[in-house]
């Protein structure tokens, strides 16, 4: 008998636990693919500040200040379109997030509406009128 509630109460205990759990590992899996991507990101975007910088360093004639600048022009065009390609693949991941979490939360609402009306199954009064409360008197209980 003990072994039964011991039982039933870990399965209601893991049954309540689990959507946040889930809840938890759908973050922390988000959280780990934006910081990697932001990574890789800052990555390129210091690598190609450190080959500009490069680049100036070695400029000693009006010749290659011109081909510096016009490079220049060039890698802020690149660097441009890099940052439009890396704003629309963090928004993109950030609505396929919120879709898992619609899902989620969908999946969660389903199963406490299911176990509402379970619940709610074996009470609801014959008729579908409201349960009435009962007094004292109305048991037979009359003090005579």
């Amino acid at each position: 008998m003990q072994d039964k509630m011991t039982d039933a109460f870990n399965e209601q205990t893991r049954q309540f636990f689990e959507p946040m759990r889930k809840l938890n590992s759908l973050m922390l899996d988000n959280m780990e693919k934006m910081t990697q991507y932001q990574m890789e990101s800052m990555k390129r975007y210091s690598q190609l500040g450190t080959e500009r910088l490069r680049d100036a360093s070695e400029v000693s004639d009006a010749e290659g200040l011109k081909d510096f600048s016009t490079r220049q022009a060039e890698m802020m065009s690149e660097l441009s379109q890099q940052m439009l390609a890396d704003a629309k693949a963090l928004s993109e991941m950030s609505l396929e997030f919120k879709a898992e979490l619609e899902k989620l939360f969908a999946e969660q609402t389903k199963l406490a509406e299911q176990a509402a009306s379970q619940a709610a199954g074996g009470e609801k009064p014959k008729g579908g009128a409201p349960a009435k409360a009962t007094s004292q008197s109305s048991r037979g209980g009359s003090k005579s």
